[in-house]
């Protein structure tokens, strides 16, 4: 209902009751003064702290002083930095939740999927040989990093050509594609299909709590990270399938080269939380306290997705992107995307970050996106705080269309 205050509730869920209780530690969750600023503009994905803070202990990972001297996770391995568990997680919770073949796959481990974008563009780019650096696009609105992680080095391989919509240049390409893209959360497809392309996908999101799954993806180079499936931002591990041997190889050195491979630590850390989610989708080894993961996040993002449609439905100066219902393989039933950010336009003429920034609202404008300033991306997985604040004030925000 329009002018509705009604509250949501997105506190340590028991899905199986159908139940949301109220959280209970007030000084782990201190209330936002009503005149904060509210940091929308990143994707901090603390959304998910509500579903770890009820497994206590259970992820916990303990280091002695001697473990974790050597460089070498596993020497006979391609990818020599790769913890063998982490490797064994991985392939367990693709194959739980049906998002992306494994087999017959090198998995490449990376501090985050933004040193795996620089390690597929360098190892693309670098087994050309080509005189000039190779072009590098994505349709837009693209992922706002993409321009500045391509160019950022001013590499001699690579450089960044912007959208690949308008991508008319003759000779090999690498093409990034986005699915569920960010900022918009639509599913994706290339873009410009030519022989001379070379494609990088990011599947960052293609996870149950975002979007259905529809089957299993099997491109060329598949890049995932923890941060958006687990909300661990923080421990930066992403990872690559990639299918040529030859590619994994030099994606590999990339990293060796770069950082000396991936911290020891952080990739344990990742396995037991991967474990730890598995098992919670698993009707035979999940404890009766632990609730399916991807369930739980889903619930907490539909609510937010459904809050936030009627405020914008009710003021007139918003619009939503609006997203087919879809066969989810994972749930067994139909569902609808329910992304990580919401793409906002605002009315013809009005800048739309500047609008937020007005009331104290950070949002990242369309124009780091290629796309135009009547847009903006706001993050939907911020703390149940910083969201309710939000949703709040945004609902005071029509009375501009009406011109008070």
């Amino acid at each position: 209902m329009c002018g509705s205050d009604q509250a949501i509730v997105t506190k340590d869920s028991k899905l199986s009751s159908g139940v949301v209780p109220e959280a209970t530690d007030a000084n782990l969750r201190p209330n936002l003064p009503v005149d904060a600023i509210i940091n929308l503009d990143h994707g901090d994905p603390t959304m998910y702290e509500s579903y770890w803070r009820t497994l206590g202990n259970a992820c916990t990972v303990m280091f002695t002083g001697y473990q974790s001297l050597s460089y070498f996770a596993n020497p006979k391995n391609l990818c020599w930095f790769l913890e063998p568990k982490l490797e064994e997680e991985i392939k367990k919770l693709h194959d739980v939740v049906g998002n992306a073949t494994v087999e017959d796959y090198h998995i490449v481990v990376g501090t985050g999927s933004s040193q795996l974008i620089q390690a597929a563009l360098y190892a693309l780019s670098d087994a050309l040989n080509e005189p000039k650096p190779v072009n590098v696009v994505s349709a837009t609105p693209y992922y706002s990093s993409y321009s500045e992680v391509t160019d950022f080095v001013r590499s001699g391989l690579y450089k960044w050509a912007g959208d690949a919509h308008n991508f008319d240049k003759d000779g090999p390409y690498i093409e990034m594609v986005t699915s569920p893209n960010n900022p918009d959360g639509v599913i994706r497809e290339p873009v410009v299909n030519r022989a001379q392309g070379m494609l990088v996908h990011d599947l960052a999101y293609y996870w149950p709590q975002y979007t259905p799954i529809t089957g299993p993806a099997d491109h060329d180079i598949m890049l995932f990270t923890v941060s958006k499936c687990t909300g661990h931002a923080g421990s930066r591990i992403g990872w690559a399938l990639v299918k040529d041997i030859n590619v994994a190889r030099k994606m590999v050195k990339f990293i060796e080269i770069n950082t000396i491979g991936v911290s020891k630590e952080a990739q344990q850390r990742a396995a037991k939380i991967l474990e730890v989610i598995s098992d919670s989708c698993s009707q035979t080894v999940r404890p009766p306290e632990l609730d399916n993961f991807f369930y739980y996040s889903q619930h907490l993002l539909t609510g937010r997705w459904k809050k936030l449609r009627e405020i914008v439905k009710c003021n007139g100066l918003f619009t939503l992107p609006k997203f087919p219902l879809q066969y989810c393989n994972f749930t067994g039933d139909f569902t609808k995307a329910h992304p990580a950010f919401a793409w906002m336009k605002c009315k013809e003429g009005v800048d739309c970050e500047k609008l937020f920034r007005g009331h104290k609202i950070l949002t990242r404008s369309g124009k780091r996106f290629g796309s135009d300033p009547k847009y903006v991306r706001i993050s939907m997985v911020s703390r149940d705080e910083e969201f309710d604040l939000f949703v709040r004030r945004l609902s005071t925000i029509h009375e501009i269309a009406n011109g008070n």
